[in-house]
């Protein structure tokens, strides 16, 4: 799973201060899944950060990614075409993308929204550790722009 992230960006905020992310990674830990958070600010942009930064604010928010990468130049961003944070991608073991898009159906910096939102990548999730195809593999991101 790559999760695009800006710890500025108030729909970042709206998931991680409901704890819905980190409620999502460990789902995702527990089936297996591998999880990367991608930090694709530039330097002097909103949300840049340090490495030590990050792995602050990880420890601080109670994220359990397997790591956070710090893609400066913006080059893994741009070769996924991420454009939002939070915006989500999930790649199977063959390398094939198997769901890009929105982490859920409510677009929205509204924490309140959690509660009620379809949760497209914990469905996606769910689908493939049952050996399923993925019901919707590619929804609409929202957020804020990645920071390039």
């Amino acid at each position: 799973v790559l999760e695009w992230t800006n710890h500025e960006c108030p729909y970042v905020r709206k998931h991680y201060s409901t704890q819905n992310m980190q409620g999502l990674q460990k789902d995702a830990l527990g089936k297996g899944f591998l999880w990367l958070s991608v930090i694709s600010s530039a330097p002097g942009k909103q949300g840049h950060v340090t490495a030590a930064e990050a792995d602050r604010l990880t420890e601080t928010r109670g994220a359990v990614p397997k790591a956070v990468l710090l893609d400066e130049s913006g080059e893994m961003g741009r070769a996924y075409k991420a454009s939002t944070t939070p915006q989500m991608f999930i790649i199977g073991p063959d390398g094939i993308l198997l769901y890009m898009g929105g982490i859920d159906n409510k677009p929205t910096s509204n924490p309140m929204d959690v509660e009620t939102a379809e949760n497209y990548v914990r469905a996606a999730l769910d689908s493939i550790a049952a050996g399923r195809g993925v019901a919707q593999a590619i929804t609409r991101p929202y957020g804020c722009s990645v920071k390039y």
